[in-house]
């Protein structure tokens, strides 16, 4: 029998310009993300900005060693990053609670509502443990309207604090992936 065929259907057009002008307004100049499709409608818009810089990194661990050196040379940074990748910065958290250091990731999730991919689903059910245990701040949005709030609201806990944060970006809220085949 053969499933529905149909493609990614990312809503981020509806959210990545809010979340652009919040962390302009925040004064976040560096954006370095391993690419994913959840996260391409603010990365084209940081690429743009010529007060920002867009790194593109090879693995996540980077974007937290990067964000970290960031901070201590006064630049405010937010990592982004798919919850496949939490996995690969457990070791390199450890340095921001050690140190006292922010962070904000905005995290796209997978592995949840809708995956085709069980490849995804054991990470994206961990990501949300795995932050907490290596002390990060969890915040979790399935609406976007409220994704804005939500990103403005981690950027001041993280730099008032000192503190890690995550926003996790459902499944629900990017849409999930969906494609053909036959069983």
């Amino acid at each position: 029998m053969s499933e529905p065929v149909s493609t990614f259907q990312n809503p981020a057009g509806t959210w990545s310009q809010a979340v652009y002008d919040v962390i302009k307004a925040q004064d976040v100049r560096l954006v370095p993300f391993v690419p994913d499709g959840g996260h391409r409608g603010l990365i084209e818009r940081c690429q743009a900005d010529p007060d920002m810089r867009a790194v593109t990194l090879t693995t996540e661990e980077e974007g937290v060693a990067l964000a970290a050196g960031a901070w201590v040379g006064g630049v405010r940074s937010v990592l982004l990053m798919q919850s496949s990748g939490v996995g690969n910065c457990i070791n390199m958290l450890s340095l921001l609670k050690t140190c006292q250091m922010p962070l904000v990731t905005l995290v796209t999730m997978r592995g949840e509502w809708g995956e085709f991919n069980p490849w995804q689903v054991p990470m994206g059910q961990a990501t949300p443990d795995v932050l907490r245990a290596m002390g990060v701040l969890v915040q979790r949005v399935d609406d976007p309207e409220l994704l804005p709030g939500e990103v403005d609201a981690a950027l001041r806990l993280a730099y008032s604090t000192y503190s890690p944060v995550a926003v996790l970006l459902s499944q629900k809220l990017l849409g999930a992936k969906k494609f053909g085949g036959t069983k």
